[in-house]
C-alpha cells in the first residue's frame, strides 16, 4: 500500500517537466552528481551538532559577553505564594483569569479578588525569561544568520545565476550539484531542524504552535526544492531572506544592552533592508524568473503551478510583515520613543519577525520518491 501511495504521489507527470522521468535523474553520467533525497539525511546529525554548538556558544561566549555589558540573570523579587488550587488553574486552565473565574476562586479560597490577581501577576513574572537568556539566544541567532548570509553571498557571487537568472533554467532539471550548493542547502536545513529541537527548550512564546508548523513547513520545502533540483533559484530565495535577519537580532542585542540610539539605527537599517529585499528584489528578481523566464525556457507543468502559487502567497506575507514593521516605526516616531520601547509592547510582532520572518519556500511538500534515496552523501564528498 505504501509503495502504491508513493508511486501515486510522486507521479512524474505532476512533479517533472514533460519528457523527463525520475529514472533520467537517478543515473547521471560518470562524474556528474544530481541532488538525491538521501543527501538530506546528513542534515539530521548536522542539526544535532548545531544544537550542541549553540549550547556551548551561549554558555562560554554569549554569557561572558552579556556580563561584560552588565547584563545579568535578574532574580524574581516577588514570588507567588505556593497554592495548589491557583497553581492548577494557572497551569491547566488560564494564566489570566477573567472576572467570573476570579469571583469563583475568591469564594473558594476566601481570598480578596485583588490578592488573587496579584498572585497571578507574580506567578506570570516567575515564568518570564531573563534578559540574559534572551541576549544569549539572540546573539546565537545573530552569529548564525550573519554566517549564512556571508557564505551565501560569497558563494553566489561566483555563480552565473546570481547575475543572469536565466541560468536557473538552462538545461533544467539536468543541473549538476556542486559542493558549495550542497553545503549551503544542507546547513540551512540542519539549522531549521535544530530550531525544531531547540524550540522546546527556548523561551516559550505565544506563537509556539505557529512557529513549530513554520519550521516543519520550511524543512519540507527546502527538501522539496533540493530533491526537485530547483537549487539555483532556491539559493537566491535563501539569500534574499537571509539579508535582513541578522540586523533584527543585532537590534535586539543593543536593546538588551540599553544602547538606545544604536538600537534605533539598527532597526531602521533592518526595516530598509527588509523592504528592499522583500518588496523589491523578491518580486522583481525571484518571481520574475520563476514566473516568466521559466515559462519561456521550460514551460509550465503541474508542480510549476504549485511552486509559483505558493511563492506568490509568500509575497503576500511579505507585504503583511512590512505593514507591521512600518506600524512599529510609525508609532515610534509619533510617540517620540525609540523602536525598542515601542517594540517591547508589540511582543507578538517581534516574536514573529525574529523567527526568520517567513518561509523560504512555498509550504507543504513531502519528500521525494524512493528512487532518489541513494546514498546519504554526494559522491564528491565521499572522496
Amino acid at each position: 500500500i505504501m509503495a502504491a501511495l508513493s508511486v501515486w504521489f510522486w507521479n512524474e507527470r505532476f512533479w517533472l517537466p514533460h519528457n523527463v522521468t525520475w529514472a533520467d535523474l537517478a543515473d547521471p553520467a560518470p562524474g556528474v552528481e544530481y541532488p538525491k533525497a538521501g543527501h538530506l539525511l546528513s542534515a539530521l546529525p548536522l542539526a544535532v551538532g548545531i544544537f550542541a554548538v549553540r549550547i556551548l556558544f551561549e554558555r562560554f561566549i554569549a554569557s561572558p559577553c552579556a556580563f561584560l555589558l552588565h547584563i545579568h540573570a535578574a532574580s524574581v523579587h516577588w514570588r507567588a505564594t505556593p497554592n495548589p488550587v491557583l497553581e492548577k488553574v494557572f497551569t491547566s486552565i488560564t494564566k489570566c483569569p477573567d472576572s467570573r473565574r476570579l469571583d469563583g476562586l475568591s469564594k473558594q479560597l476566601d481570598w480578596d479578588v485583588r490578592k488573587i490577581q496579584r498572585w497571578f501577576r507574580h506567578r506570570r513574572n516567575q515564568d518570564k525569561p531573563s534578559v540574559l537568556t534572551k541576549f544569549c539566544e539572540s546573539m546565537w541567532r545573530l552569529i548564525f544568520y550573519l554566517f549564512m548570509f556571508t557564505y551565501g553571498i560569497c558563494f553566489l557571487w561566483k555563480c552565473p545565476w546570481m547575475w543572469d537568472t536565466h541560468h536557473c533554467w538552462y538545461n533544467y532539471p539536468y543541473q549538476v550539484l556542486t559542493p558549495g550548493l550542497y553545503h549551503y542547502y544542507v546547513t540551512e536545513l540542519g539549522f531549521y531542524w535544530s530550531l525544531m529541537f531547540s524550540q522546546f527548550t527556548d523561551i516559550k512564546r505565544k506563537d509556539f504552535p505557529i512557529m513549530f508548523i513554520h519550521h516543519l513547513a520550511t524543512v519540507s520545502l527546502i527538501s522539496f526544492s533540493y530533491a526537485n533540483n530547483m537549487l539555483r533559484v532556491g539559493s537566491l530565495v535563501m539569500c534574499v531572506h537571509d539579508a535582513s535577519d541578522f540586523l533584527l537580532e543585532a537590534a535586539k542585542l543593543t536593546n538588551y544592552a540599553k544602547y538606545q540610539r544604536l538600537c534605533d539605527f539598527l532597526f531602521v537599517l533592518f526595516a530598509v533592508v527588509f523592504f528592499i529585499t522583500r518588496l523589491v528584489l523578491y518580486p522583481l528578481w525571484i518571481l520574475n524568473t520563476t514566473l516568466f523566464e521559466s515559462w519561456e525556457m521550460i514551460g509550465p507543468y503541474p508542480s510549476w503551478w504549485l511552486f509559483n502559487s505558493l511563492l506568490l502567497v509568500l509575497q503576500v506575507l511579505h507585504v503583511i510583515w512590512s505593514y507591521l514593521i512600518a506600524g512599529i516605526a510609525y508609532k515610534a516616531l509619533v510617540r517620540g520613543k525609540g523602536w525598542c520601547q515601542v517594540s517591547s509592547r508589540r511582543d507578538a510582532t517581534t516574536t514573529m519577525l525574529q523567527h526568520r520572518d517567513g518561509a523560504r519556500f512555498p509550504p507543504d511538500v513531502m519528500l521525494p520518491p524512493p528512487c532518489f534515496t541513494v546514498g546519504m552523501v554526494p559522491g564528491f564528498l565521499q572522496t
